[in-house]
């Protein structure tokens, strides 16, 4: 019996499909992989930063008590660490500072005073020599060599100490240039006098011109400089250190709130350790407060007391010696110069004698308002009343050169006896004394400013090691109970 042919099997997935008589074969669709064929790698993940892994382990560690106890150390100490660092810097610069008001920018602004003073004396001695005639006095001479001297070794110290580049070096060397070439005129003066030659008189006026035009000017810009400097360094001295101060209250204030946590939780009323360095911080904050404070009122005692003074001193006396000079200038003269004002023709010298005096008296009567003591006042009252004497003898002095003679007035200003240059000298004799009390007034309280912050840096980084010592002691007395 003949059994109908059974169909064939499919083909396999990825065999050839057999294909029809005269047809090619064609290829199946393609076999699927095997179910254990390995997967592709997967990508690293990326990797935390440090930052964020110390964050996680900083949360991790404050869900524990002992966690929470080491981070408040932690903050704790650095708190005291950094109250300390500030407290010291901050004093360092003060102290520093004032050290510079007393042994730097007041010496140095005194000495550009001085460098001014030595000048206009120096011109003043020159003109009084010219009036003395062929045979100039000794002591006059003596008296003009001395201020040029002064002058020239406090230029040497102003150079010493100015700032490379700056306008104080450039004044100071413009000073030195002109300065031989000032000495070189008084010295042709000299010899045409000497020789009779009228010339003499010409060339005194014109060393004279420089003087009162481009010499004295020029130590006027020094001395101001030199004064800016001090009235800087007082400003960097006096302020109160408040970045210090608030330091010190945030950490008295964190210190009392570990306090205050630690009873809570113990019953405990003072952890030895938060104490002792609470009392650190306390000793380091009365210092800095304290010290500052007495610091400030001795500095702004020794501006107010001392360099206000010194300064209407210091322009008292050169009022005077350019009065002196402006006296004597105005007989070299003889009227050869004039200036006209509201109309009216004066003597150029004489109208600037006036100007000056005024200018004396106005300092005069300021620097006994300022002064506060007898030892200030006595020489200031006495070169006012040197001052008032002087400008009588002037003018007696004047009316007989305005009356033709000149010999007689003459003897008024240089004579040998009852004469303006007695006033002249006794009134910058008194000038010297106030000065001289001032000065030292100025000392005794910058030196107390200064030395109220002696000990306060070392000090106050001392208490902050210890503080932060405390601090980590009195927490970790708290974490050995967990142990």
């Amino acid at each position: 019996m003949t059994h109908p042919p059974q169909s064939a099997a499919p083909p396999a997935t990825g065999s050839a499909v057999p294909a029809a008589p005269g047809i090619p074969a064609q290829p199946g669709p393609p076999a699927p992989a095997p179910s254990h064929a390995p997967h592709p790698p997967r990508a690293p993940r990326p990797r935390r930063t440090a930052f964020a892994e110390g964050a996680e382990k900083l949360r991790a560690a404050a869900t524990t008590e002992p966690g929470r106890l080491r981070i408040i150390g932690a903050v704790l100490a650095l708190l005291v660490v950094t109250f300390g660092a500030a407290t010291a810097w901050q004093s360092s610069e003060r102290a520093a500072a004032a050290d510079d008001v007393l042994h730097r920018s007041q010496p140095l602004s005194s000495g550009a005073a001085d460098i001014y003073r030595s000048l206009a004396d120096a011109n003043t001695a020159a003109s009084s020599g010219f009036l003395a005639g062929g045979q100039e006095p000794a002591a006059t001479r003596d008296r003009y060599e001395k201020d040029i001297s002064a002058a020239a070794s406090g230029l040497v110290t102003a150079a010493a100490n100015a700032e490379p580049g700056s306008a104080s070096e450039a004044t100071v060397a413009r000073l030195n240039r002109l300065l031989p070439e000032y000495k070189g005129l008084v010295e042709r003066a000299r010899t045409y006098n000497r020789q009779g030659y009228p010339v003499g008189g010409a060339y005194l006026r014109y060393a004279n011109e420089k003087m009162q035009t481009q010499m004295l000017p020029a130590a006027e810009d020094l001395y101001t400089k030199e004064n800016a400097r001090l009235d800087a360094d007082y400003g960097d001295a006096t302020p109160y250190p408040w970045a210090a101060i608030a330091l010190g209250v945030l950490t008295l204030a964190g210190l009392a709130w570990a306090q205050r946590r630690d009873y809570r939780r113990t019953n405990r009323v003072l952890n030895p350790g938060l104490v002792a360095a609470g009392g650190a911080t306390v000793v380091a904050l009365l210092w800095l407060t304290a010290g500052h404070t007495v610091a400030r009122s001795e500095l702004t005692g020794s501006y107010d007391h001392g360099i206000r003074s010194l300064t209407v001193l210091h322009d008292a006396r050169i009022a005077s010696l350019k009065a002196r000079g402006n006296e004597n200038l105005s007989l070299v003269a003889r009227g050869a110069e004039t200036v006209t004002v509201d109309g009216r023709q004066y003597d150029t010298y004489s109208y600037d004698f006036d100007k000056d005096m005024t200018v004396l008296g106005k300092g005069l009567d300021r620097a006994e308002r300022l002064a506060d003591d007898s030892g200030g006042t006595a020489p200031v009252k006495s070169a006012e009343t040197g001052a008032a004497l002087w400008k009588q003898r002037h003018t007696a002095a004047r009316t007989s050169d305005e009356n033709g003679d000149y010999q007689q007035a003459l003897d008024k200003v240089i004579g040998a006896k009852g004469t303006t240059g007695e006033c002249f000298d006794g009134v910058d004799r008194d000038l010297a004394r106030a000065i001289g009390h001032e000065q030292a007034e100025f000392q005794r309280a910058a030196a107390a400013g200064r030395d109220a912050m002696t000990g306060l840096p070392v000090g106050a980084a001392a208490l902050a090691v210890l503080g932060a010592a405390g601090a980590l002691a009195g927490i970790g007395r708290r974490l050995s109970e967990y142990r």
